[in-house]
């Protein structure tokens, strides 16, 4: 008994060895494979089954893509069974989905085949034909508003905006105040925001847009085309914003001002656009124009295309350059002063002189002086330079100091008729100073100090001679006149007087006198 026994152990052995029990978990499903065989799908529990080549494998439902294997071939045999647990998701070349598990959203791109399970989170999918638009639907665009989506792009434009979209750097057509969401899977989706407040917010491409979308720019647009003898001025209610050249075109925001001038026969700017242009215009509308302001006592020259055109009276005159070379001068027709300096010239009697010359002149002609000479201070200079050299080369030194005046009227005379034929005219001409060398200061003046020492030994022996003359006359009237000679003794006391602090008198005051008197006679 106990033999048999032993030999059915391995009999049962082997029979439960034959069973296989799966577990699928409350947040997984199985799939049941038989030899690779595709079964069933198992829910979540207990199963055993009798044999060994069966097998399951288990997904987790936090995990709502299913990533089966083989799920082609699956679909292929068992489509009926497996759509009521998959959502399949199949995309053409030209489409795309968006499939929504609870609250999140998953983008599916062209050539795709996904699978997600169903029942444990509410799926659904949405398919989107690429050929017939990029773009989301609006109720989409909100719904997918937080989420980040592979091959999606999203953007935004603000009130005070508008968008150009471009697909392949092509423009398509623009996008009014709003959010947008394209798929941008195998081609460059962009969106340029151009801001409604610029009125010239520098549109890309504006001769595209122009020559192949007429559309867009009638409805948004004002464009300005000019011929080669025209300009124009953009305004912006009311202020200059742009100045377009001839031959050009541009595109502005409708509600633009635009005034096109033609400059074919007259180019200078009337006065009210030198104030608003001029005066008031930013920098950038400078570059457009020849600028050249006349201060008073001046006189302007225009030239056009180096051709002497008009005299300018004080002011401030403006010129379109287009298409001209302008050429303007301001000339000066006060008095003006000119100054020769240190010129060191010799005289005729070989002394070395340095000499200061000014001169005040004035331009009546300004046409003639301008297109006679290349510089006019130059011109003058040197010719007062000629004309002093002259002067003072004909003339000795001792001529010189004599009659200065001399120089001023040779050097005058000169210089105006040199420029009598240029329209200068000279109102003045004087030599301020004539600087003798060292040597020739110490000789002058040993001489003017030798003159002067003889003049005044002729003037002292004059005073010594009428002197004693009127002495002489004096002591005869005195001889003869006993009361003048007492008055004179009276004079001498009273300077002698003057002299001493105190007098004393002893006896009477004609004795006195009639001692002094006789002391001193010799």
């Amino acid at each position: 008994m106990s033999m048999l026994f032993l030999l059915r152990i391995p009999k049962l052995s082997w029979q439960f060895s034959m069973w296989k029990t799966f577990y699928v978990k409350p947040n997984e499903i199985g799939i049941l494979y038989h030899r690779s065989d595709f079964k069933k799908i198992l829910q979540p529990g207990t199963y055993t089954y009798f044999g060994q080549h069966w097998q399951v494998k288990t997904y987790d439902l936090n995990q709502p893509e299913a990533k089966i294997d083989n799920l082609e071939l699956l679909l292929r045999n068992n489509s009926s069974e497996l759509q009521q647990y998959l959502l399949v998701v199949r995309t053409a070349f030209n489409q795309t989905a968006l499939v929504r598990i609870g609250q999140n959203w998953v983008s599916v791109l062209p050539n795709q085949l996904r699978a997600f399970w169903r029942g444990f989170l509410e799926v659904e999918s949405h398919l989107f034909n690429l050929n017939e638009s990029l773009e989301l639907p609006a109720d989409f665009v909100q719904q997918i508003r937080g989420s980040t989506l592979y091959g999606i792009k999203k953007f935004q434009i603000s009130e005070s905006e508008i968008g150009l979209l471009y697909v392949q750097n092509n423009f398509v057509r623009s996008l009014s105040p709003g959010e947008y969401a394209f798929w941008a899977v195998d081609r460059d989706v962009t969106v340029r925001n151009l801001s409604r407040i610029v009125p010239n917010p520098g549109f890309p491409s504006e001769d595209v847009l122009i020559d192949r979308h007429p559309e867009f720019v009638a409805a948004y647009c004002e464009i300005v085309q000019l011929q080669n003898q025209q300009v124009a001025i953009v305004r912006d209610r009311g202020k200059v914003i742009s100045i377009l050249p001839p031959s050009s075109r541009k595109l502005f925001w409708q509600g633009v001002e635009v005034e096109v001038i033609e400059i074919s026969t007259d180019a200078k700017l009337p006065a009210n656009l030198v104030t608003e242009l001029v005066l008031n215009a930013p920098e950038v509308v400078r570059n457009f124009l020849h600028i050249r302001e006349v201060p008073t006592q001046h006189i302007g020259l225009l030239y056009i295309n180096q051709e002497f055109q008009t005299l300018l009276q004080p002011g401030i005159h403006a010129w379109w350059i287009f298409g001209r070379s302008w050429q303007t001068e301001a000339i000066d027709l006060r008095l003006q002063t000119m100054e020769v300096s240190g010129q060191d010239i010799l005289s005729k009697d070989k002394v070395p002189l340095r000499l200061n010359l000014t001169a005040g002149f004035r331009i009546v002609d300004p046409l003639k002086a301008k297109n006679s000479l290349s510089d006019v201070a130059a011109f003058l200079y040197k010719e007062l330079q000629f004309a002093l050299r002259a002067a003072v080369g004909e003339r000795t030194l001792d001529a010189l100091l004599e009659d200065k005046g001399a120089i001023d009227r040779s050097v005058a005379e000169y210089i105006r008729q040199k420029t009598a034929d240029y329209g200068i005219e000279f109102d003045s001409v004087g030599v301020k100073d004539i600087i003798l060398p060292g040597e020739i200061k110490t000789i002058l003046s040993k001489v003017v100090e030798a003159e002067k020492a003889a003049q005044a030994n002729v003037v002292r022996r004059r005073e010594e001679t009428a002197a004693t003359r009127s002495m002489l006359n004096t002591a005869k009237v005195m001889e003869d006149n006993p009361v003048a000679l007492r008055l004179k003794e009276l004079e001498v006391l009273e300077r002698i007087a003057e002299k001493i602090d105190r007098i004393q008198v002893n006896g009477s005051l004609d004795s006195i006198l009639t001692e002094l008197i006789r002391i001193n006679r010799p």
